[in-house]
């Protein structure tokens, strides 16, 4: 018996190089039957030739090979049907021989988890999401912080700022009506009568708050 055959059956080996022994040894004899197969069929196509070339005139000769056929047969049957079981056989070591593989593999998948995993719990992993989150809510305010105007430390109230601007619109304006006041007028020469008239008195005012009116709208603006 070949040491093969003593490690598979008796001796102590790798369950990997074992499982690969097995099929390696099962499709050699698979392949040795094949040839038997081959053989055998040879053998039944010759005597089915020497039964028709005798089934006329040598009745016995005929019928001898026709029974020589026969057992050609059954014996092909029983190679057929070993064939089969060691088929079977092959596809379940192969199958047996990928599952332990695939086990191999996750185990060190899991093991390979387990060490990077080592010494990280849920709240260590909690308290550096907290961690995380007050550093990114830091970094917003300090962005804040820099994204605001400067005020060189000085605080204007809103209502202060609008009084100001009341005041500068007010002395403004007082300035462009002192000065219109004291420029000469060019009016066109008119009798005293119609000068003197209320509805003349009356388009002066109406020209003047037109004029105030502008002003404040240009200093709105």
């Amino acid at each position: 018996m070949s040491s093969s055959w003593l490690n598979l059956f008796g001796g102590r080996k790798d369950p990997k190089a074992t499982a690969r022994d097995a099929i390696v040894n099962l499709r050699q004899q698979l392949n040795m039957l094949e040839k038997k197969e081959e053989y055998l069929q040879k053998k039944i196509d010759d005597e089915m030739k020497k039964a028709r070339a005798n089934v006329v005139t040598n009745k016995l000769a005929a019928t001898q090979a026709l029974k020589r056929k026969k057992n050609y047969e059954e014996e092909m049957l029983r190679i057929a049907n070993t064939r089969l079981t060691l088929e079977t056989q092959v596809n379940a070591l192969e199958s047996a021989n990928i599952n332990h593989e695939t086990m191999i593999a996750m185990k060190r998948g899991s093991e390979a988890l387990k060490v990077i995993h080592q010494g990280l719990t849920i709240d260590k992993v909690d308290a550096t999401m907290d961690s995380i989150r007050e550093q990114m809510e830091l970094t917003n305010e300090i962005s804040d912080a820099i994204a605001n105007p400067i005020n060189m430390g000085v605080e204007m109230d809103e209502d202060d700022l609008k009084e100001q601007l009341a005041e500068l619109e007010q002395e403004e304006l007082d300035n462009k009506l002192m000065g219109a006041e004291r420029a000469p007028v060019h009016a066109p020469s008119v009798p005293s009568a119609v000068a003197a008239t209320p509805q003349a008195a009356t388009v002066d005012e109406d020209e003047e708050e037109a004029q105030l009116r502008a002003l404040q709208a240009e200093m709105a603006m």
